[in-house]
C-alpha cells in the first residue's frame, strides 16, 4: 500500500495482498502495472496538460458542457502516442506473463487504477474503465490507451469536482492481470461488514453467473449469502446465516470474435433457480474476507471470481468500505411509518431511512441532467458516476429495476446517505414520472415503495445514557431485521423471539402444505407456493431453510448471549390464513378449540409441521453452531403434555441434558401455577407474559397491571404468585422471566417485579432505555 502514489489504489492493494497474505492461502491473479510516471510522461511527450487545463476551465466557466469537455479530453488521449520506452516495457511484461502461464496471447483484464482511488473517504467505484478478455499486444496497447482516457469520463470528472480533487494531481496507472475464467463459472462482491446496520459480525457475499461486471454495475439481481464471522473457526460449524436466491437474469461471457471483449447472454431456468456458490466456497470466501479485513484493520469491499476451468476461487480486488464510520455512533435512531398501506414495489433495502418525493426517471448517465430537484430517482440501474448529480440535485431516494446490495448503485446510496430500493424488476414500468411516492428502507432486508406521501416519525435513543443493571434485562423481537436494527442496544440477550412474523412475512406457507403440496386444492395458493419455492425440489426444505436462517440471524445479533425462541403459537384461523393453510386446518370451531401450542404440536394433523420447526432450530444450533438458541414452549396445559412434548423434542435432537438446549415453559394457564413444582424440574425456568399475570392467580378476574402499586394490599396475591414461581424455579436451578411490551406506562409494576426479585425482564427494544433507568434507580435506592 506504500506504493499507492506509484501504481494507484487498485494495483497497490492487489500487490499488498499478493505479498502480505500469501501465507493465508488467498490467491490473487498475477499481473503487472504501469506507473504514475508513465502517465505523466505520456502527458509531457504529447504536450497535453495545457489543452486539458483549458478544456476544464471552459467547463468551470460554463462555456462548454460536460459531455463536450469530457469527449475532447478523451480524444486527446486516443490520438496521443505512448513514449517508445513505455510501449516496449508493456510488451515485454505481457510476454513474460504469457511465458509464466505457458500461453501465447494470454487473455488479460486491463484495469484502471488511479492514485486517488479506493480511499476510505472516496471509493471512485465505477468511475474508471476496465477491459476484459484482452488478447495480444495490439489489443493490450489499445486497452491501455482507453484506460488513460477513462480518467476523464464524464462521471469521473463530475465526481472529482464534487469531492474536491484536483484533476491534474491524479495519475492513471494500468493494471494488467491474468483473466480468471469466471465467464464459465461465477463472480461477485464481498463486504466484511453489514453495511445496512453497521453490524461487524456479518460478511455479505453476492454472486452471479459469469464475469463480475454485472454484479458490480448493478445489472443483475445476484444471490446473496451472509456468514457469521465469530463462528468461522469453530470446529465443524457452517455459519452461513442466510442464502437468498437472486434472479440472475443474464451472465457476462467472452465474445466469440477475435477482437476479444465480452457480451451478455440470457441465463437459463436452471441457472436462475440455482445458487452460484456451494457452502464450502461461501465459507472459504468468508475466511479470506476476515483475513483481508484483519490485515487492513478496517471493513473491506472485495471482488472475487471463480475459474470455471480449474474450479479455483480468487480475490481480484480489495478496497476500504466507504461511508462507514470507524467508531460506533453513540445513539440509535429509529424511523417508522405512522400508517400502513399495500406497497407498489418491493426490492432490496439499502441504508436505513424513509424519503418522500416525486419520481424522476433517468435512463442513463448521458441523461442525468434531466434529474429533477429533490426527487426520487428511478432507473433500470445506477452507477456511482451519478453521485455528483444526485448530490447537486438533492436526490432523496433511489429505486432501480436491477442491482444488488453490493452494487455501485448501493454504494451511491450509502455515500449520499439516502434510502435505496434496488432490484424491484419493474420500477420503470410501475412508476410514473412525477408520481408522488414514499420510499422505505426501514422494514428489514426488503425495502418498499408506496404510492403517495406517507407520514413517518423518527425517535433517537442515546446509548451512552443507558445504565448497567444487576437485574437481567433482555429484548423481545419478531424478526431478524429488528434484531440487527437494535444490535447496539445494551441488553443481556433476547428473552422472546417470536416466530409469528417469520411465518407470515418470510415463509408465508403453511408447513403441511409444503409437506403435501398435492393436497392443496386452491389453484391460486398452489401457484403462489410454487413461485415462492422455486429452486426447491423438496418443498419442506424451503420451510426449514427460511426459518433457520431467520432464527440464526436473530441469534447472531446477540451471540453469545441467550436467545429464546417461542415456537409457533397461532390460533387456528391464523394458521389457516397461510398459503395452502385452509386445506389443512379444521373449519368448525369445535375441532379447532384448544388446538394451540403443545396440543397442536402433538396432534396428528400438525405434528409433521412441528417437526419441521424442530429441524430448523436444530440446524441453527448444530449445523450453523449458534448454541445460544433456546426454546420457549407455549400453551402447555399439564404435566402429561409437558412430558410428551419434551419427548418429541428429544426425538428431534433438542435435548436439555445431552444437547444442552435450554427449554423454558411459558406459563399461560392457571394450571401451570398449580403444577409448578412438577413442571420446574422438567424445564430450565418459566417465562410469563406481564399481561397474563393476574389471570394466573386462582379466582382472579384478570385485569390491567400498569397501575399496580407494590404496597397495595390488592397486589398481595400477585406478589405471592411471583414469589411462589421464583422459589419453585430457584429450587430446581431455573429462572423466572417476566416479559412485556415496553413497561413504559407500568413503572409501578417494574418496582413490584424488582422488589419481588424476578430474575429477568424482557421487553420490546424501544422500552429498554427507560426500563433500565428505572431498575438502576431502584437498585441504587435499595443499596
Amino acid at each position: 500500500m506504500k506504493d499507492l502514489a506509484t501504481v494507484g489504489g487498485k494495483n497497490a492493494s492487489l500487490g499488498e495482498m499478493m505479498h502480505a497474505l500469501k501465507n493465508e492461502g488467498i490467491p490473487v491473479p498475477q499481473g503487472f502495472s504501469t506507473t504514475a510516471d508513465a502517465y505523466q510522461e505520456t502527458l509531457r511527450k504529447n504536450d497535453m496538460e495545457p489543452n486539458i487545463r483549458s478544456l476544464l476551465e471552459e467547463l468551470k466557466q460554463e462555456r462548454s458542457p460536460l459531455h463536450e469537455v469530457g469527449a475532447s479530453i478523451r480524444e486527446l488521449f486516443m490520438t496521443a502516442r505512448f513514449p517508445a520506452g513505455l510501449t516496449e516495457e508493456i510488451r515485454r511484461a505481457y510476454q513474460e506473463l504469457c511465458r509464466l502461464k505457458g500461453r501465447e496471447d494470454l487473455e488479460v483484464a486491463v484495469r484502471s487504477s488511479a492514485t486517488a482511488e479506493d480511499l476510505p473517504e472516496a471509493s471512485f467505484a465505477g468511475m474508471l474503465e476496465s477491459y476484459l478478455n484482452v488478447r495480444g499486444v495490439e489489443q493490450l496497447m489499445d486497452a491501455c490507451q482507453l484506460c488513460f482516457a477513462s480518467l476523464f469520463t464524464d462521471r469521473a470528472i463530475r465526481y472529482r469536482e464534487n469531492m474536491g480533487f484536483d484533476h491534474m494531481k491524479i495519475s492513471l496507472c494500468v493494471g494488467v492481470q491474468e483473466m480468471v475464467r469466471a465467464d464459465l463459472a461465477g463472480a461477485g462482491v464481498i463486504f466484511s461488514i453489514d453495511k445496512r446496520t453497521g453490524f461487524p459480525g456479518l460478511i455479505l457475499i453476492s454472486a452471479a453467473w459469469g464475469l463480475g461486471e454485472n454484479v458490480v454495475q448493478g445489472m443483475v439481481i445476484p444471490d446473496e449469502y451472509r456468514v457469521f464471522k465469530p463462528l468461522l473457526g469453530e470446529g465443524k460449524a457452517l455459519p452461513i446465516v442466510e442464502k437468498s436466491l437472486g434472479a440472475k437474469e443474464k451472465r457476462r461471457v467472452y465474445a466469440a470474435d477475435e477482437k476479444g471483449g465480452t457480451v451478455d447472454v440470457k441465463t437459463g431456468e436452471k441457472e436462475r433457480t440455482s445458487f452460484v456458490l456451494q457452502d464450502e466456497a461461501i465459507v472459504k470466501l468468508a475466511r479470506w474476507a476476515c483475513a483481508i479485513e484483519d490485515h487492513y484493520g478496517r471493513p473491506m469491499d472485495m471482488e472475487w471470481a471463480k475459474d470455471g476451468l480449474t474450479e479455483e476461487l480468487y480475490i481480484v480486488q480489495a478496497r476500504p468500505v466507504t461511508g462507514q464510520p470507524l467508531e460506533a455512533p453513540g445513539s440509535v435512531t429509529v424511523t417508522r411509518l405512522k400508517e400502513k398501506k399495500k406497497p407498489l414495489l418491493k426490492g432490496l433495502s439499502i441504508g436505513e431511512g424513509i424519503s418522500t418525493g416525486k419520481v424522476s426517471f433517468v435512463q442513463s448517465f448521458k441523461k442525468i441532467d434531466r434529474l429533477a430537484d429533490s426527487a426520487i430517482l428511478v432507473s433500470e440501474s445506477a452507477n456511482t458516476g451519478w453521485v455528483s448529480a444526485m448530490k447537486t440535485k438533492h436526490t432523496k431516494g433511489l429505486v432501480t429495476d436491477f442491482g444488488g446490495r453490493n452494487s455501485h448503485g448501493a454504494i451511491a446510496c450509502r455515500e449520499l446517505g439516502i434510502p435505496g430500493i434496488l432490484g424491484t424488476l419493474e420500477a420503470t414500468q410501475v412508476l410514473k414520472d412525477g408520481q408522488e411516492v414514499t420510499v422505505s428502507s426501514v422494514e428489514g432486508d426488503d425495502g418498499f415503495v408506496y404510492d403517495g406521501i406517507m407520514d413517518h416519525e423518527a425517535e433517537e435513543f442515546d446509548l451512552r445514557d443507558i445504565p448497567e443493571t444487576r437485574m437481567t434485562v433482555m429484548m423481545s423481537v419478531a424478526s431478524e431485521a429488528a434484531a440487527f436494527q437494535w444490535w447496539r442496544l445494551p441488553c443481556s440477550g433476547i428473552g422472546l423471539a417470536r416466530m409469528d412474523f417469520i411465518f407470515h412475512h418470510i415463509i408465508q406457507v403453511h408447513p403441511m402444505a409444503l409437506l403435501h403440496l398435492d393436497r392443496v386444492k386452491d389453484r391460486k395458493a398452489f401457484h403462489e407456493i410454487q413461485m415462492l419455492t422455486q429452486g426447491y425440489e423438496d418443498k419442506a426444505a424451503y420451510f426449514v431453510d427460511h426459518l433457520s436462517y431467520c432464527l440464526a440471524q436473530i441469534a447472531a445479533s446477540r451471540y453469545p448471549d441467550p436467545v429464546l425462541v417461542r415456537l409457533s403459537d397461532f390460533e387456528t384461523p391464523e394458521y389457516a390464513s397461510l398459503k395452502g393453510g385452509r386445506d389443512f386446518e379444521p373449519t368448525n370451531s369445535a375441532a379447532s378449540f384448544g388446538l394451540r401450542g403443545v396440543s397442536r404440536y402433538l396432534s396428528d394433523h400438525y405434528r409433521p409441521g412441528f417437526e419441521l420447526e424442530c429441524r430448523a432450530v436444530k440446524g441453527v444450533r448444530e449445523a450453523i453452531g449458534l448454541t445460544n438458541v433456546g426454546l420457549v414452549i407455549p400453551y402447555c396445559r399439564n404435566v402429561e403434555e409437558a412430558d410428551e412434548v419434551l419427548a418429541l423434542l428429544r426425538e428431534q435432537g433438542l435435548d436439555r441434558k445431552e444437547k444442552g438446549c435450554r427449554i423454558y415453559l411459558s406459563c399461560d394457564y392457571p394450571s401451570n401455577v398449580a403444577d409448578a413444582e412438577s413442571l420446574a424440574g422438567r424445564f430450565d425456568g418459566f417465562s410469563v407474559a406481564a399481561q397474563n399475570l393476574r389471570s394466573l392467580i386462582p379466582g382472579s378476574p384478570g385485569g390491567d397491571l400498569r397501575g399496580a402499586e407494590p404496597g397495595d394490599p390488592a397486589n398481595t396475591p400477585l406478589k405471592d404468585l411471583l414469589k411462589h414461581l421464583m422459589e419453585v424455579c430457584h429450587g430446581r436451578g431455573g429462572t423466572l422471566t417476566v416479559r412485556g411490551r415496553t413497561f413504559r406506562r407500568s413503572r409501578n409494576l417494574v418496582r413490584l417485579l424488582f422488589e419481588t426479585g424476578v430474575d429477568a425482564v424482557s421487553v420490546n427494544p424501544e422500552g429498554i432505555p427507560s426500563l433500565k433507568k428505572w431498575i438502576a434507580g431502584a437498585e441504587k435506592a435499595a443499596a
